[in-house]
């Protein structure tokens, strides 16, 4: 079968798992262990003398990491639009929540819990359920909006990740899904407020709506087991080094 020009939803999703694992490598073991668990402790001498350089080399991460968030919430819409069963899409996206959410804390907030930030499955799971529930009521507009409100709602309430943006980022690109250019322009100008998160619209406004090649639960396990290891580097790897 002959493959489309342009972008497959798999190749889409290796570049923001390419992008979030940069951004994760600067907000976890830099920003996390390096200049917070080890900057200020004792072992941290030769950090601080490096406290400068440190914090531009985590600026170029988290820049070359924003895009990932907005490709994630493009492939989530795609994802409802094309699953044969949405309630256990719904179902693998809080089974990996519940899964992250301890290596998310451990890699990011340096303790297995905490609970002012949740990780970015809750926020996929919350926003599948609002463009979920858009869908059921079509010809309501009110309901619509209760929708949308009650997710962003719940989004800054549970502290998730991205908040109530996140949720209202991904009903847009569920809206203006057969609009490519307005979901790209606009997507990109809600995004704007994180400085290279727009340049996500680049990759996606080549999408071709092919699935591509998916490895079976890869993109899944990929999520807590790359924040696990992250933070045994911080923990573990990083006082070896400064001993």
């Amino acid at each position: 079968m002959k493959t489309k020009p342009g972008l497959s939803g798999s190749t889409l999703k290796w570049i923001a798992i390419a992008a979030m694992v940069i951004d994760h490598m600067g907000a976890g073991i830099l920003e996390a262990y390096v200049l917070n668990a080890w900057g200020g402790s004792p072992l941290g001498g030769m950090f601080l003398q490096k406290w400068d350089e440190i914090l531009a080399v985590d600026r170029v991460l988290r820049y070359i990491g924003r895009p990932s968030f907005p490709i994630f919430c493009f492939l989530l819409v795609q994802g409802f639009l094309h699953t044969h069963d949405v309630k256990r899409y719904a179902m693998r996206l809080g089974l990996f929540a519940l899964i992250s959410e301890v290596p998310f804390d451990l890699a990011l907030h340096i303790r297995p819990f905490y609970w002012q930030a949740q990780n970015v499955f809750f926020t996929l799971l919350t926003g599948l359920l609002v463009i979920w529930f858009i869908h059921s009521h079509k010809n309501s507009l009110p309901a619509r909006m209760f929708g949308l409100l009650a997710g962003a709602a719940a989004a800054e309430f549970l502290h998730l990740d991205y908040g109530a943006f996140g949720v209202a980022l991904i009903v847009l690109l569920y809206l203006l899904r057969e609009k490519k250019p307005a979901m790209c322009i606009l997507g990109a100008l809600c995004c704007a407020w994180e400085t290279t998160a727009p340049l996500a619209f680049l990759p996606i406004w080549f999408y071709n709506k092919e699935r591509g090649r998916q490895p079976k639960w890869f993109f899944y396990w990929f999520y807590p087991v790359h924040l696990l290891l992250y933070s045994a580097i911080g923990m573990y790897l990083l006082p070896l080094l400064l001993a």
